[in-house]
C-alpha cells in the first residue's frame, strides 16, 4: 500500500470516526436527557443536564473536528476539490446550518440549563425557565439534527 492511499484510509478514517462521535452523541443525549426530565426528579435532571454539558466537549466537540479535519484531509490528499461535485458543495452547506443553529440557539440554551440545573441538582426547585428552556433544546435540536442528517446521507449517495 502507498503512503499516500495510507494518509487518505487514516483521513477518511477520522472523518467517518468524527461523524460517529458527533451523531451517536446527540442522539444519545436527546434521548437520555428527554428521559431524564420526565422523572421531575431534580437530582437526576441536573447529573443529566451535567452529562449533556461534558459530552458535548469530549464527543460532539471532538466529533466537529474530527469530521471536518477529516473530510478535508481526505479530500485534499485525493486531490479532489471540497467545492467541485454539488454533493460535496450541499453536504458542506447542510453542516454549516446545523452547526449555525447549535451555536446561535442550541448552546446557549444548554449553558442556560447548565447554569439553572447547578442551583437545584441536590434536590432543589425546578424552575419553570428550566422546563421551557428542556422543551426548546429538544425542538430545535432535532431541526439541527436534520441538516446533518442530510449531510451524511449526501455524502454516502453521492446523487449528482
Amino acid at each position: 500500500m502507498t503512503t499516500r492511499i495510507m494518509a487518505y484510509d487514516i483521513a477518511k478514517f477520522l472523518h467517518i470516526t468524527g461523524i460517529v462521535m458527533l451523531m451517536g452523541n446527540i442522539t444519545a443525549t436527546a434521548f437520555w436527557k428527554v428521559f431524564a426530565d420526565r422523572t421531575g426528579d431534580a437530582r437526576i435532571i441536573g447529573f443529566a443536564q451535567r452529562l449533556v454539558t461534558i459530552t458535548d466537549w469530549s464527543l460532539t466537540f471532538w466529533g466537529i473536528v474530527l469530521t471536518i479535519g477529516g473530510g478535508y484531509g481526505a479530500a485534499w490528499i485525493a486531490g479532489i476539490n471540497p467545492f467541485g461535485s454539488a454533493w460535496l458543495v450541499w453536504s458542506q452547506v447542510m453542516f454549516v446550518v446545523a452547526g449555525m443553529i447549535w451555536l446561535v440557539i442550541l448552546v446557549p440554551i444548554q449553558v442556560r440549563q447548565a447554569r439553572v440545573a447547578k442551583g437545584f441538582a441536590n434536590g432543589g426547585e425546578i424552575p419553570d425557565s428550566y422546563r421551557r428552556d428542556s422543551l426548546n433544546w429538544i425542538i430545535w435540536g432535532v431541526i439541527g439534527t436534520v441538516p446533518l442528517v442530510a449531510a451524511v446521507w449526501l455524502m454516502v449517495a453521492k446523487p449528482y
